[in-house]
């Protein structure tokens, strides 16, 4: 008898691969996860919840996202297309090679055990054909096994991505049928663009790539006033410039202002692409693709960390949350004292300050708080705790939610709008969608001690029509890609110097969660409203070098980030979940990272945390679910693998300290044990810091490469350490007095 063929594989009869490479078994085996992940579920099932009683019946969305499936088509397909086309290496064997055995009978047997057993010949089943209830207590499982950390960690690449597709795609009238279900919205058009124009601010500088071809490059090239010729031969390019900026962000938008202020022809490359507040979508999926390395799914080699980092015109500052918050005084006091780098005690470094925060239009006030910075006040107010306002680069009453996706109303001051427009205003050319490969370098024999000397950087656009390649060169190079990038672009070039990618810091943060149903709940709102840090705690120390053991602060989270990171149980338990999703109000608890790791190559970040940031994190996790409890929640919890939560109104005092006794940071997925955490991180930094001589940093304190004269490094990876709160301020304070060295350097040449 013929098989019927799986809906997934409809009109594909025949073909062994698909487009991304998986083979029919491997995408069997992969549907067939996804619909354990998020499976269809009888209407019998559904609870009606408490604020919904009310009403007779389930709503018509409800009812529908309740029955629906991941396995659906596409998404088995995307996810496989992501892995593919942005996994490591090493996680796509591991995922294709555990797909391929649960595809086998003898393989579901070893991975499922008696669960694969069936009645009827050939009594073993493959792991798609397995009854559903039967494969969600597999992964249950592989989930809360000791040591099937291969298998596990696996399951959790495939639902991490399964999660993020399914709540992230969007139809052509950008909306998704299950948001009306979890009671989301993206915000209307015409709440958009309060103080924004049509205007592109940068249009008279910019170059973007993916409009150009390789015959009119050059000329688009020259009309911005930059001396071009054609090697034709080599299909390269030859640009001239005074001074050459590898990235666009905090520090680079900085550098690029600074210098062409003084009179210098500046050069910008930024290897993403330029949108201005009527681009940006707000819609979670497409903006993190668009704006973030690697589309926001950027994992640490063992899996422990997820990482995001901007990808676009403005880096980072064009997607984060707009905290403004000045570096802390015994942060200076230790690297001024403890790296002996005086210019954090210096008062060029305060001044920098000032100017940053002039510049790009920090406000101390808050009109109005969205609900999670409710929560956060509110539960700090009735424990008698601290909590204060965060600065911000925006209005006091900038009520944005969506700011991480690229501010819709044009209101944050990202360097997009603030450096880079000053740096167009004197001239300077931004060329987008280029990616710089390597640092021009020759041996120099300027008897300064420096062996070698940078020329400038040989750069490719990403647009396929560009064949050609760049070759921009200057008398000064900065390189202001981050904290992941710089490194592996100084490693490639040739760069020798040990501290090169070493001393990562990455802020590791885990997030705790409390219910707020609307019907007992006097905070009003949406967690995905309203501007995203408004409010601060600060969880106190008791080590004299410092002052704080944690901050906690609140996160974006749209559908897709909640989805994916929430805990897994059941299909039933998650899909209960996403239906709270509306009022479950997340803080972060964020640690100055004693320990550090290591990027080597573009994507590849090594990083574990220490024994003191473990300690730090769970006295930040503990006092973050007391706040939570004290501003009224009816359920707690933390995203620990096993769904480690609490219901507030049913125990007593004693069982909520015995329950936040138990809280403590686990590992990873890929470490040996019954439960995990799956940590974020939105900061890098130290990853070429700053240091008095060549032992003890990649660059001196003027930012100058300890090998290489004339290349400087201009952002977060030159910080001797972690800072402790949102860094952009200490970012780009550095980036402007390191700016002001490096036109004293130039002007130092032109004596000479």
């Amino acid at each position: 008898m013929r098989r019927e063929c799986h809906p997934l594989l409809r009109g594909r009869r025949g073909d062994s691969k698909f487009r991304h490479g998986f083979s029919v078994a491997e995408m069997e085996s992969l549907a067939s996860i996804c619909e354990v992940v998020m499976p269809p579920l009888p209407l019998d099932a559904l609870k009606i919840r408490k604020e919904e009683q009310d009403d007779h019946e389930p709503s018509k969305s409800v009812k529908s996202f309740w029955n629906t499936s991941a396995s659906q088509y596409p998404i088995p397909h995307e996810v496989a297309e992501i892995l593919v086309k942005r996994g490591l290496i090493e996680a796509v064997i591991l995922i294709r090679v555990v797909l391929w055995l649960l595809a086998t009978r003898l393989g579901t047997f070893l991975f499922c055990g008696l669960l694969c057993l069936s009645e009827k010949w050939p009594f073993i089943n493959n792991f798609s054909s397995i009854p559903l209830e039967k494969r969600e207590k597999v992964l249950q499982r592989w989930l809360n096994h000791r040591f099937l950390t291969p298998i596990r960690l696996a399951f959790t690449y495939i639902k991490v991505l399964c999660l993020f597709v399914f709540f992230s795609r969007v139809d052509e009238h950008g909306d998704n049928p299950a948001w009306k279900a979890i009671g989301y919205e993206v915000s209307a058009d015409d709440e958009k663009l309060t103080n924004a124009s049509n205007r592109r601010p940068l249009e008279k500088g910019i170059i973007e790539t993916m409009n150009e071809s390789d015959s009119t490059l050059q000329q688009s090239l020259a009309k911005k006033g930059l001396k071009v010729t054609l090697d034709s031969k080599s299909n390269i390019l030859k640009v001239q410039c005074d001074a050459l900026v590898v990235g666009s962000g905090c520090g680079g938008g900085v550098a690029a202002a600074v210098l062409s202020s003084a009179g210098h022809k500046v050069v910008v490359l930024e290897k993403g692409n330029y949108f201005v507040p009527q681009d940006y979508s707000s819609l979670e999926g497409p903006s993190m693709d668009q704006l973030y390395q690697t589309g926001g799914i950027l994992a640490s080699v063992d899996s422990r960390i997820l990482i995001l980092a901007g990808s676009t015109v403005g880096g980072g500052s064009a997607v984060n949350w707009s905290a403004c918050i000045k570096t802390p005084h015994n942060v200076l006091k230790e690297w001024s004292e403890d790296h002996k780098l005086s210019l954090f005690s210096s008062s060029e470094y305060l001044s920098a300050m000032e100017t940053v925060c002039e510049r790009i239009g920090v406000t101390e006030n808050c009109t109005q708080e969205g609900f999670q910075n409710q929560v956060l006040r509110k539960g700090c107010q009735n424990l008698g705790l601290e909590v204060g306002y965060v600065p911000r680069n925006s209005s006091g009453n900038h009520y944005c939610g969506s700011c991480g996706y690229g501010c819709p109303k044009g209101e944050k001051q990202g360097t997009q709008v603030t450096w880079l427009v000053d740096a167009v205003d004197n001239g300077a050319v931004i060329i987008s969608g280029c990616k710089a490969e390597r640092f021009l370098l020759e041996s120099n024999k300027s008897g300064n001690g420096r062996k070698k000397k940078c020329l400038g950087v040989l750069a490719k656009a990403v647009s396929s029509r560009v064949t050609m390649k760049l070759q921009i060169e200057a008398k000064v190079t900065i390189s202001a890609g981050g904290a992941l990038l710089t490194p592996p672009l100084m490693i490639s070039s040739g760069l020798k110097n040990k501290n090169i990618g070493r001393n990562l810091h990455l802020h590791p943060v885990l997030m705790t969660w409390g219910y707020f149903p609307d019907s007992v709940s006097e905070l009003k709102g949406k967690v995905y409203e309203g501007g995203i840090i408004t409010s601060v705690h600060k969880v106190p120390s008791r080590d004299s070098k410092s002052d704080t053991r944690a901050i906690i602060e609140t996160p974006l989270l749209g559908p897709a980030s909640f989805a994916s990171i929430c805990p897994w149980e059941s299909g039933l338990d998650f899909k209960e979940r996403m239906l709270n999703y509306p009022r479950t109000a997340h803080l972060i608890t964020i640690i100055r990272d004693m320990a550090c790791g290591e990027v080597t190559s573009e994507g590849r970040i090594s990083y574990k945390l220490n024994a003191i940031d473990k300690e730090n994190m769970k006295a930040g996790l503990k006092q973050a679910l007391r706040i939570l409890i004290a501003a009224g929640a009816v359920e707690v919890g933390t995203h620990r693998s096993d769904g480690q939560r609490i219901k507030c109104n049913e125990v007593s005092e004693n069982e909520v300290e015995e329950f936040l006794d138990s809280v403590y940071p686990m590992e990873g997925a890929l470490s040996p044990g019954e439960y995990w955490n799956i940590y974020t991180s939105a900061h890098q930094m130290g990853s070429c810091r700053m240091g008095i001589n060549e032992k003890e940093g990649a660059v001196d304190e003027n930012g100058e490469s300890w090998e290489a004269e004339g290349l400087f490094v201009c952002d977060a990876s030159l910080l001797p350490t972690a800072v402790g709160v949102n860094p952009m301020i200490t970012i780009q304070s550095t980036a402007f007095c390191i700016s002001n060295r490096i036109v004293d350097y130039l002007r130092r040449g032109q004596i000479s």
